[in-house]
Parts: C-alpha cells; sequence; structure tokens
C-alpha cells in the first residue's frame, strides 16, 4: 500500500491510499477557496448524563448534486473536486463541514451565565470522510475484496492517527448508504468522526460489560459471541476468523453483528489474515442483504471500537450493520416508543431474518 498526504486548498488534509507503489497522484489543488469556518460546541445534557453537539454551519452543507456536480469525483480539467487528482483508489480528506474540528473558537464553560447545569465546550475533534472509490456509480457490495482490504487498511490508519490527538476520546468509522437513511451524496464514501468524549452507546456498553466482568470474570462480548455461535440459528455467514450473526435482539428489522473470533479492541489490533478474512465476511453480507429484495438496501454501518483511554480491555471490537427497511416499499420509522422513550419494537422475528439472509446467498 503506497500514502500520500496533501493539503487541499483551504488548508485540510487529504491523504491517498493507492493498492500500487507506483501510483502517482496531482496533490496540488488549484481551487480558490475560503479559509473553513467552524462554529462548532458540545453541550451537556443533565437528564442522561450526554453530551449534545451544535454544529449549525452543517446546515449549508452539499444535498443530493447530480453526478455531473459530485464533489467527491476525481477532477478533471473542466471541473475541481475535492479530491484533486483525476483518479484514485481510496481517499481520505477533512470534512469541509465537519461536527468537531480542530480550529473551532473557544465558548464560555455554562450555556447561561452563572448557572452550571449545563456545561458547554469547544467541539474540538476531527470529521474525515472516507471515499471507496472513483467509480461515482457503484456501491460498496460491489467493490472487490481487494479494494475492501485498502478500505480496512484506510480505517485502521486513520484509527491509529486520530486517537493520538490530544482531546480525542474515540474514534468511530461508519458508512450510511441510501437516501432513505439520510445522506446527502450519492458517490461512496463513508466518514470517521473523532469525538472528544466516549459516546452514549459506547459507554452504555461498557457499563454493562463492567458489571458482567465483576459478576461471571468473563467478557461480555466473547460470551455473547460464544452463545450465537453454540445456537447457530442467528449466524448468518461465518469464517474462520470471523463470524456474522443476527443479534437475539436485534432493534432493527434488518441487523447483522460481525464479531472477529479473537478478543481484540480496535481495527489497529486485527492481523493481516483477520483483516483479509473480514473483506471476504463483510462483501457476503452485504451482497446478501441487497439480494433480500432484489433491489439495493439502505444501511448504516457502524464500527464499535474501544475508547481511546478507558475500558480498553472490556470493550471487543465488531461492526454492527442494520437496514431501516422491514418489506419492499416499508421502512422502520423511529416513532413514538424508539423516539420518545428509547424502546425499540422491531416487526421481524431475529431467528427468521438470519433465515432469509442465509437464503439471500
Amino acid at each position: 500500500m503506497k500514502r500520500t498526504t496533501a493539503r487541499l486548498a483551504d488548508g485540510r488534509e487529504i491523504i491517498y491510499f493507492d493498492s500500487a507503489d507506483d501510483a502517482v497522484r496531482d496533490l496540488d489543488d488549484p481551487r480558490d477557496l475560503p479559509e473553513t469556518a467552524t462554529a462548532s460546541e458540545i453541550r451537556y445534557d443533565p437528564l442522561l448524563d450526554e453530551w449534545v453537539a451544535i454544529a449549525s454551519h452543517r446546515q449549508t452543507r452539499t444535498h443530493l448534486p447530480p453526478a455531473a456536480e459530485c464533489p467527491l469525483c476525481p477532477s478533471t480539467t473542466e471541473r475541481q473536486t475535492e479530491i484533486p487528482s483525476p483518479d484514485y483508489d481510496v481517499v481520505v480528506f477533512e470534512n469541509r463541514f465537519p461536527s468537531f474540528a480542530g480550529n473551532v473558537a473557544d465558548v464560555p464553560g455554562t450555556v447561561d451565565p452563572g448557572e452550571d447545569l449545563f456545561p458547554r465546550r469547544p467541539g474540538i475533534g476531527r470529521c474525515e470522510v472516507v471515499c471507496f472509490t472513483s467509480d461515482h456509480e457503484t456501491t460498496f457490495s460491489q467493490l472487490t475484496p481487494e479494494r475492501v482490504r485498502l478500505i480496512v487498511e484506510a480505517w485502521t490508519d486513520r484509527t491509529s492517527e486520530l486517537t493520538t490527538l490530544a482531546n480525542v476520546e474515540q474514534v468511530f468509522c461508519f458508512e450510511n448508504k441510501g437516501e432513505e437513511i439520510g445522506v446527502t451524496l450519492h458517490h461512496p464514501h463513508g466518514q470517521i468522526y473523532a469525538y472528544p468524549f466516549v459516546t452514549p452507546r459506547t459507554r452504555r456498553m461498557l457499563d454493562v460489560a463492567h458489571r458482567h466482568r465483576e459478576r461471571t470474570g468473563r467478557n461480555l462480548f466473547a460470551d455473547v459471541l460464544a452463545a450465537e455461535r453454540a445456537a447457530r440459528t442467528r449466524i448468518v455467514a461465518e469464517t474462520v476468523h470471523w463470524t456474522a450473526f443476527v443479534p437475539a435482539a436485534s432493534r432493527w428489522p434488518i441487523e447483522v453483528h460481525l464479531y472477529p473470533h479473537r478478543h481484540v479492541p480496535d481495527l489497529p489490533a486485527l492481523t493481516d489474515d483477520e483483516r483479509d478474512d473480514f473483506a471476504r465476511l463483510y462483501l457476503d453480507v452485504l451482497r446478501r442483504m441487497d439480494g433480500l429484495y432484489g433491489m439495493p438496501m439502505p444501511y448504516i454501518a457502524a464500527w464499535q471500537q474501544a475508547p481511546v483511554r478507558i475500558d480498553r480491555d472490556l470493550a471487543y471490537l465488531h461492526l454492527q450493520l442494520f437496514s431501516i427497511r422491514r418489506a419492499p416499499g416499508k421502512l422502520k420509522y423511529l416513532a413514538g416508543s424508539e423516539s420518545g422513550m428509547g424502546s425499540f419494537i422491531n416487526d421481524v422475528i431475529p431467528e427468521e431474518a438470519a433465515r432469509r439472509l442465509r437464503d439471500a446467498g
């Protein structure tokens, strides 16, 4: 793999990841761009013990442009995009409309003067865009295992780099696919968030894992994986190093978790063989999802990695993959119970979802 770094016209970093060691990329960005202005802060919710990001500048971000105006396609002599080179394999760059950034302005320590119930802090962190391919018309499920393997290397590289930043507490690699999910760009891409706090989902999982270890002496995630592999009724596919299964209490109509068989905290801890194996299994699962209803499946793919500084021994790397499509022409909306009370109601029996995904292979 060849890794090449450069700067865009407004100073943002861009990194090319190429399979060929002799790949040459055009690094000069001739655009006349103003310096990015990021008004991001985080405010504390005392009722839920959570931090909420406020990023009003994102209201003006690019929204579903036509293919001819896609900012993630390679640049041409007629049109300059976010990627100066006329071609690329995988490329990562700092988001122009980030939820968190390194150059945000300071803010007062509280939302209301004299009231310490609502603390606030600058939204210091980093948000990056990961372009999986220069081909605007393809999808992740149509990529080759070799390309997915290169994407894994990019995720790994960025996780390692971002965890060294002083204010970053957790690194989250993810992909949103499909307008139904809420994507604003059709080009095959994902994102990486480097949060200035440990996210609520991770905190809750690790709290539960801590109690499980105190009670049993074992790792909760490893026990879940072992139980799913023993039951076998919800397994979708498996390889030497990974198992993909529908969780016994899945929240979404289609939800698959991919676990490595070895307990590791994050992507950088995976071996080369485990990374190779993941690429094959992940493509298999994505293609099963696309085959379920004979149409591309909208989904969110979310890497669950250990926080940077706490509970790394408790955490267990895994990928959560889920879709809001519950049937052809029908979507799962987060309505009253889910949005109002945080209590999920799933219309699809997990064992039936697993069987249908196995049959779709």
